[in-house]
């Protein structure tokens, strides 16, 4: 395993009603922001409905952030594929890896949102059933020069082929969105692609954490692909401070908004958040199910190393569901945090600096010694090289 990496999904999930123009531009200075505090990755949704994921398109939005920032990648958190014909999917990514220089990743998904679904005609299940086809499809495109012709009841294909060939060499890396079901991992195994479960830290994500990986493992010994935990992405909740009372008086500002959302908008029961009513009775939610981790640093700590342990065998990246909990000074707080204080117990960076210092502590007495002894052999030259001098 590589060392773990960090970053966000962000949906974004935002109250209902609030200028969106003002939004939008706090969700690129977000990204700004991550990129500043070296955050790896930024995985943005799509969706059409509800009020409250605003992103209609995650490619634009990457196109905006990369000339924003330098280092952080961006990724589409997931374009849901059942809407678009893939050949237009796989001509944006190869356009955005090209813009980006190599910073631009693909996720795919089915639409998470019957709301979206049904304007277009579709219904849940047939969602689905497009996800796959627009993955063998667009995987094509980018692992081939061969012209793909394909029909379905949604799309037309003939001779279809990329205009340009990608800049990230074979391809920009393509992940799966997962929740409870094995149709996600089942999907990204078939192909050797990546996995970004969604819902890693809802009950039934989590209880299925390792159960997902087996279904890939199996899928791509089935099919004779190789699959790689580094491609794999958990996401949860996190808002952090200084202190756990501070971090709880910080949600206060939106977390009901949040909740309600889930609670009584979105048709999304995967998403399970209990019938919270009071700030208090959603936090202890979130903090006693293991939906997230509202409190201090070390309250995140202990959240990933409990997602590590039922991963058996680890992921590659931790990603934090972006919310409005918080207000921005307070959410970028938060951020800014977890870099300081998390990322580095996972990244190699802690351990170097608490060994030195241990180290340092246990050899002080003797080498506070040997200072001393040293200022009084310099004292005591000095006092006879001046002694030598007066008796002259």
């Amino acid at each position: 395993m590589s060392r773990m990496r960090f970053g966000i999904f962000m949906a974004p999930f935002h109250p209902a009603g609030i200028n969106p123009t003002i939004l939008l531009d706090g969700d690129l200075e977000l990204i700004e922001h991550l990129d500043k505090l070296g955050f790896e990755e930024a995985w943005i949704g799509e969706h059409h409905s509800a009020g409250s994921e605003i992103i209609a398109s995650p490619e634009i939005f990457i196109a905006a952030a990369a000339q924003r920032t330098r280092r952080i990648k961006l990724g589409t958190g997931v374009i849901s594929a059942s809407y678009h014909n893939p050949l237009w999917v796989a001509e944006r990514a190869v356009q955005l890896d090209h813009m980006t220089k190599g910073r631009f990743m693909l996720g795919l998904g089915p639409g998470a949102l019957p709301s979206d679904a049904a304007m277009i005609g579709l219904d849940m299940p047939q969602t689905r059933e497009l996800l796959e086809d627009a993955v063998e499809i667009i995987t094509k495109l980018l692992t081939s020069d061969e012209p793909v012709n394909f029909e379905n009841s949604r799309w037309t294909l003939r001779n279809a082929r990329l205009h340009l060939r990608p800049y990230t060499h074979p391809h920009p890396e393509i992940a799966i969105a997962a929740v409870a079901s094995p149709s996600g991992p089942r999907l990204a195994g078939r192909y050797g692609h990546g996995l970004l479960s969604i819902g890693a830290t809802t009950a039934a994500g989590f209880d299925v954490l390792a159960l997902h990986w087996n279904v890939m493992e199996e899928r791509a010994a089935h099919y004779g692909v190789t699959v790689d935990r580094n491609a794999w992405r958990l996401v949860g909740l996190v808002h952090l401070a200084e202190t756990r009372e501070q971090a709880y008086k910080d949600v206060e500002h939106g977390m009901l908004d949040w909740f309600d959302y889930f609670q009584h908008t979105a048709a999304f029961p995967q998403m399970a958040v209990g019938d919270g009513t009071s700030v208090r009775q959603c936090i202890d939610f979130v903090n006693q199910s293991g939906l997230g981790a509202i409190g201090t640093p070390d309250d995140a700590i202990a959240q990933i190393q409990r997602l590590e342990k039922q991963s058996n065998g680890g992921f590659g990246a931790f990603l934090q569901l972006a919310h409005d909990w918080a207000a921005p000074a307070a959410r970028f707080r938060s951020y800014e945090l977890f870099a300081r204080h998390v990322a580095p117990h996972f990244q190699g960076q802690h351990q170097a600096t608490t060994d030195a210092r241990a180290r340092a502590r246990a050899a002080r007495p003797a080498l506070v010694q040997d200072n001393l002894k040293a200022v009084e052999q310099s004292t005591a030259k000095y006092q006879a090289e001046l002694d030598a001098k007066a008796k002259r």
